[in-house]
């Protein structure tokens, strides 16, 4: 072969794999695709993940939340990152406003799936042992279907097959937000309320102020704890805890439940929480497009409950 039909097939193959990579990263949604993940101590899911080609991280998979942002800790061990300018006026769970560094231009891969043109945002905290957190958006339009008892993200454009035995609930869709409405058994009384899916929320229940005062839940229930919660950004709020007798989840129950609430705080916490503490003792299954979760018992259903 001469040098000269020797480079142009070089070239071609050169050009033929550079297509290739662009059509995976196009289309690399279009089958299913599994991911694993950790369950940490803290109810957080965490998954492994490649920066920029670069940098191993550990983020949180976060189903109240958009976007990327990485700790300040771990920015400090990231060196193919660039940050470009600030953002101010960033409302964190806290209700205060923020400022937050932000970097450009930047690649994410899981398993097989790579997203490329990434803003990364800076903040303070994190699920405990990641580097930071990636939102439900990444797995837009695609089935969400989450195995806690095998410790896998399957994702879909078509509803799993499974879902058949799983119990179908409406999913409720707000700004972005998605809830699933319960009923909270107490003194032969249901309150129905709704609840923000919040994987980044290590505990069980976060009650809303509205709720917690229409209901005098501080005089209903039996406070066994207070404690100090952070948000993202380093902001403190005291929190009552208690025992809730009975969760109602469709037909599904769960029974002395640890629930937390800012009584007196009327106001600042808006939105009912459903955290790990409960999510990760039933498999689920998100269809959004469709507005419909399925749930399902798991092998850590009879688990007990984290000390509060």
């Amino acid at each position: 072969m001469t040098k000269s039909k020797y480079l142009f097939f070089l070239f071609l193959a050169i050009l033929t794999q550079s297509a290739l990579a662009q059509e995976l990263k196009s289309n690399m949604l279009d089958r299913t695709y599994t991911i694993p993940f950790q369950l940490t101590d803290y109810n957080n899911i965490a998954i492994k993940a490649i920066l920029n080609e670069k940098d191993t991280i550990q983020l949180m998979f976060h189903t109240a939340a958009n976007g990327i942002t990485l700790t300040e800790a771990s920015i400090q061990k990231i060196k193919s990152l660039k940050f470009e300018g600030n953002i101010d006026g960033i409302k964190s769970w806290g209700g205060q406003e923020n400022s937050s560094r932000i970097s450009n231009n930047n690649s994410l891969q899981i398993g097989k799936i790579i997203w490329t043109n990434l803003e990364i945002a800076e903040n303070k905290n994190s699920g405990q042992n990641t580097d930071g957190k990636f939102g439900i958006d990444f797995f837009k339009d695609r089935v969400i279907a989450i195995d806690f008892d095998k410790s896998i993200i399957t994702l879909d454009k078509k509803l799993p097959s499974k879902a058949k035995s799983y119990e179908k609930l409406k999913l409720v869709v707000e700004h972005d937000n998605l809830f699933l409405v319960a009923n909270c058994l107490i003194n032969g009384v249901s309150y129905e309320n709704k609840y923000l899916i919040h994987s980044g929320y290590a505990g069980a229940i976060l009650f809303d102020d509205q709720f917690t005062a229409a209901n005098k839940l501080g005089e209903q229930l039996k406070i066994v704890s207070e404690k100090s919660l952070k948000d993202s950004f380093g902001n403190v709020l005291k929190t009552k805890n208690a025992i809730l007798p009975v969760l109602k989840i469709g037909s599904l129950q769960l029974t002395n439940v640890p629930v937390g609430f800012f009584e007196g705080a009327i106001g600042r916490q808006k939105m009912s929480m459903m955290g790990g503490e409960v999510l990760k003792r039933f498999n689920l299954i998100i269809d959004q497009q469709n507005g419909y979760v399925y749930l399902k018992r798991n092998q850590l259903t009879a688990t007990a409950y984290r000390p509060i």
